[in-house]
């Protein structure tokens, strides 16, 4: 990809591999489906052997993966502005790693290393200067997600495996949304400054998440889905409530919602999915949940 100051998606530097810029919601109203799935859509974030990473202006939001392979992978040190070149990546950031490939891994973060399952997570503090991915079995790769955002405070790395987190038992047989939220990044948890992180894994039969839909003016959000089977595929749902778009999704793709965007999606067949929040509460129930019946 060139850098082309001209586009409206640009690349930050060497650091990243796209910029997506906050949107309004006016954008929508002449949109095309290429110009949604350019301004919102987030993917090709696994390839074995690298680090990606993408740089959203929503709450300055950081999205990634890691397929280390042969070899341990690190996160960058920054490339701009000058006054921070060369400095840590997390010297004023804060991140959660996921690991949600099949295999086991682990993360070093200043020479601690944590073993992660799947489905395991590393929430890894501001400040922290080294941090080092490895797949268990070079064969068969972790594959590590990655979401940060901004902090002002730095508080303690915390290993999260799906066990600990906090399970809330969701929706219903009868509406096709049965489902379990585990929240890993929450206060009840693990502390953190600004970001919320946990995962939803839908029942066999189920397949409509977040339905009824919500919005949170004072948070975005950012879904990544995975465990998708080959050859299916989610809707997933966006824009105001009477003036809605959606996108086709596959496996391992993210989606980026904006403030005044609803969250909602529906499946082909079951699936999980990693929602990652940053802005200026940590109210995980601060949301205007809306009536299925209000959508257009």
């Amino acid at each position: 990809m060139v850098d082309d100051p001209s586009s409206p998606i640009r690349l930050f530097g060497i650091m990243f591999n796209k910029t997506y810029y906050a949107t309004s919601p006016k954008n929508l109203y002449a949109a095309t489906n290429q110009d949604i799935r350019d301004d919102y859509l987030i993917d090709s974030l696994f390839a074995d052997g690298e680090l990606r990473l993408n740089y959203l202006h929503y709450e300055r939001f950081v999205i990634g993966g890691v397929v280390p392979a042969d070899a341990a992978l690190a996160l960058p040190v920054q490339t701009e502005p000058s006054s921070a070149k060369g400095k840590p990546f997390l010297e004023r950031r804060e991140l959660c790693a996921v690991n949600v490939g099949g295999s086991n891994g682990s993360v070093t973060v200043d020479g601690s290393s944590f073993d992660l399952k799947p489905k395991d997570a590393l929430y890894i503090p501001m400040g922290s200067e080294s941090v080092l991915f490895e797949s268990a079995d070079a064969s068969a790769p972790a594959r590590f997600y990655l979401a940060s955002t901004p902090a002002h405070a730095r508080f303690e790395t915390k290993h999260i495996s799906n066990e600990q987190a906090v399970p809330l038992e969701l929706g219903s047989i009868e509406n096709a949304n049965q489902r379990t939220v585990y929240q890993y990044v929450v206060p009840a948890v693990c502390k953190s400054s600004q970001l919320l992180l946990g995962l939803t894994s839908m029942k066999h039969g189920s397949v409509w998440n977040t339905c009824p839909p919500h919005l949170h003016d004072r948070r975005s959000e950012i879904y990544f889905y995975f465990a998708l089977k080959e050859g299916q595929r989610i809707m997933h749902f966006m824009g105001e409530p009477n003036n809605m778009r959606h996108i086709a999704v596959d496996n391992e793709t993210a989606v980026a919602s904006p403030p005044w965007s609803i969250h909602m999606g529906v499946g082909t067949t079951n699936y999980s999915f990693i929602w990652a929040m940053g802005g200026e509460n940590l109210d995980y129930t601060d949301m205007n949940v809306l009536d299925i019946c209000q959508l257009r």
